[in-house]
């Protein structure tokens, strides 16, 4: 059993012990330090990211303990987190003294002594171990097959695979020094932005934003049928942009949205479906996004503002899938009226100023181009102050003390203590994959999996997408979604990225290429279509082309044939793909916690409420389709608003014909209308099939309408 509630201040069987109060000291000085070295200290980033690391190594020791034979020893605990911190410290201080002591020896490898050995060992093993407590055995087991793989098993693998075995003290240096190893990139981005993130979303809960999310979701959707489900799926869209994690999503509304929805009427598994979908697109809403937008921003070096401002409507589309699930179940089994929908004004006017100015401040920051972490630190301060407002205005409006969400001191502890305790997970994976992005680097492996990727599917952008689909099901059945996304990434968004820019080569060699220079590459590919690349030739002989060109030689090709600009719009296009693609865990059995966790709030069978979850997430696969068949992500504003809108039509249409119901039961002549009507709500900027389409799905919405109206019976 952990000791999470040893980081608040909640009163517990074990009170509060002296080592228990040194415990929130040290949590919340650790987060004031967060703020201060992302904003006066200007420390060396390796410095940054050991303390933080060591820091939430020693918070993970006590609150996750090891256990032998049953129990747990305290004392145990404390030390080795210790020694882990110290450890920490220690390799990044006898960086200089190793490269000093390597160079004055010619021709020797790395010089490490006793003691930077044994601090090196335990942090490697730490990674495992911690990896192992907070998110089970995928981590570890992943850790040691990475460090097998560089320093022996390489050796024995064919083709593509196979790589050179490394000294050991060469594999250790790597590990901790590189930038993809230990406090390399991934750590700073866990030290520098999602820590900060982390605590922002503890201030948003502890002065009452949550309370305000659901009761400003109440007056949006209480007038409409179904309007408890709807609420479920606006509260989770806002609130996650203060957790960023399905599961946590999922606990913080579920236990309102979810009996709600079944006081109102809806299934105990179709409630806690909805809400573990909607929960899910929490880590797909602008404009946090989890750690997925920071990851993402740091791999493909797009500003995290173009990242964020490209998932807004993609977002908008997937909890509006969602919201047509509900609606089309609220009207199929007359569910959803009749439940007391009031509003709490109080908790509008103390909630508002503390959810909406922070979060306006911080979107202005973030997309004025300065440093996530100073938006997240600014967000801060200015919640801090708009508590107090937010009081003083509560007094005068509803004339009720509301000092229980002003931002004292003891409240602000609590927000750290909040933001802290839920970014221990998150800091020990992201370092933690760092000894595997290290080995995947190092051992050159992830242009192997490139290569795999793309000889499977043979140039086909569908069954490569199936293919990193398949992939992040199974890697996140044991991974959060973070984790499987950042593994997935760096084995398979260059492969996708590629797939996708050989679609403008298709293009340029089915008219001809005009550059003798250009012409030439394609001179030794082993294809007869080779000897056309100036001529022209048809879309089957060009694809069939491109599907004979070796992998080494398209990588250094298309950079040659494609613009720089279109490249960075493929491997954003194949970043987002795989982030989408990589939540689909959450909502899709056998392993999908965010349901589970639903359904033990919902009392419901845990198996079909993940079947359930999985039915109405399909957004999940939609958009990810959209983004790398139309403008969705790279197109102008116009063309994106226009494919997002038809969309709509196209998803609503898919919805009604999975549930074989629209606005009333569905007629034999319906069907083919949604069919047809779908599809050409999907046709990329053909703007008169896009039309037709949404007219074919409207007809069907509007004469099932007006035929369950019909044979409706007006309960006496």
């Amino acid at each position: 059993m952990t000791r999470e509630h040893w980081l608040s201040f909640d009163e517990s069987p074990a009170g509060f012990t002296g080592l228990r109060w040194v415990l929130i000291g040290f949590a919340v000085l650790f987060a004031a330090w967060h703020v201060a070295t992302n904003l006066l200290i200007n420390e060396p980033p390796i410095w940054q990211n050991a303390i933080h690391f060591g820091g939430f190594a020693f918070l993970a020791s006590i609150i996750f303990p090891v256990k032998f034979f049953g129990r747990s020893f305290l004392a145990l605990d404390v030390i080795y987190g210790l020694v882990v911190a110290l450890s920490a410290c220690w390799v990044v201080a006898a960086e200089p003294r190793i490269y000093e002591e390597t160079l004055s020896i010619t021709g020797q490898s790395w010089q490490f002594n006793v003691v930077d050995w044994f601090a090196g060992v335990i942090l490697i093993f730490a990674a495992f171990d911690f990896s192992r407590r907070v998110s089970g055995w995928v981590i570890p087991v992943l850790i040691v097959v990475a460090i097998s793989y560089i320093l022996f098993l390489g050796e024995y693998l064919p083709g593509v695979f196979r790589a050179a075995s490394l000294p050991l003290d060469d594999i250790l240096f790597r590990t901790i020094y590189n930038d993809e190893g230990l406090f390399g990139i991934l750590a700073n981005i866990s030290s520098s932005n999602i820590a900060l993130f982390m605590i922002f979303g503890g201030f948003l809960v502890v002065s009452g934003a949550s309370d305000f999310v659901i009761e400003v979701s109440k007056v949006v959707a209480g007038r409409i049928r179904g309007g408890a489900a709807f609420v479920a799926v606006l509260s989770s869209a806002l609130t996650g942009t203060i957790s960023g994690s399905a599961v946590a999503n999922t606990a913080s509304t579920g236990v309102i949205t979810i009996p709600l929805m079944k006081s109102s009427g809806f299934r105990g598994r179709f409630a806690a479906g909805i809400e573990a979908a909607a929960s899910t697109g929490g880590q797909l809403m602008p404009p946090i996004m989890g750690a997925g937008a920071f990851v993402m921003a740091s791999y493909t070096s797009i500003p995290y503002a173009t990242i964020v401002a490209v998932s807004v409507i993609p977002a908008f589309l997937y909890f509006l899938s969602v919201a047509f699930v509900v609606r089309i179940e609220a009207v199929k089994h007359r569910v959803g009226e009749g439940i007391d929908m009031s509003i709490s004004r109080a908790k509008i006017v103390s909630g508002a100023l503390t959810f909406v100015i922070p979060l306006g401040v911080m979107i202005y920051l973030l997309m004025t181009g300065v440093t996530p972490s100073f938006a997240a630190s600014g967000a801060i301060g200015v919640l801090i102050v708009a508590s107090w407002v937010s009081w003083v205005i509560g007094r005068v409006v509803d004339s009720s003390d509301m000092r229980s969400n002003v931002m004292n001191f003891r409240r602000v502890c609590q927000a750290c203590l909040f933001g802290i305790r839920g970014g221990i997970l998150t800091a020990i994976l992201m370092v933690a994959i760092g000894v595997i992005n290290n080995a995947i680097v190092t051992s050159g492996i992830g242009n192997g999996f490139s290569l795999m990727i793309a000889q499977w599917s043979q140039g086909s952008l569908v069954i490569a997408i199936l293919l990193i689909g398949l992939a992040s099901l199974v890697l996140g059945m044991g991974l959060p979604v973070t984790a499987a996304y950042i593994i997935m990434a760096i084995l398979c968004a260059p492969a996708l990225a590629g797939i996708l820019a050989d679609t403008l080569i298709v293009e340029q060699l089915m008219v001809g290429l005009t550059d003798p220079a250009q012409a030439a590459m394609f001179m030794l590919v082993d294809s007869p279509h080779a000897a056309k690349v100036m001529t022209g030739m048809s879309l089957d002989e060009a694809t069939a082309l491109m599907s004979a060109v070796p992998f080494e030689v398209a990588m250094t090709m298309r950079p040659m044939l494609v613009d720089a600009e279109a490249l960075m719009g493929f491997l954003l296009v194949a970043h987002l793909i795989i982030f989408w693609l990589s939540q689909d865990s959450n909502v899709t059995p056998p392993v999908c916690l965010a349901a589970f966790t639903a359904a033990g709030i919902a009392k419901s069978p845990p198996m079909a409420t993940g079947f359930q979850s999985w039915k109405a997430a399909k957004g999940l696969y939609v958009v990810p389709l959209l983004f790398a068949y139309t403008p969705l992500v790279n197109g102008t504003f116009i063309e994106m608003c226009q494919v997002g809108f038809f969309a709509l039509f196209g998803i609503y249409a898919i919805n009604a014909i999975i549930a074989r119901f629209s606005e009333g039961p569905l007629a034999l002549w319906h069907w083919p209308l949604l069919l047809i009507g779908s599809a050409l709500c999907f046709v990329p900027l053909d703007l008169m099939s896009n039309i037709i389409g949404a007219m074919s799905v409207s007809i069907v919405a509007v004469l099932t309408h007006r035929r369950n109206q019909l044979f409706s019976v007006t309960p006496s």
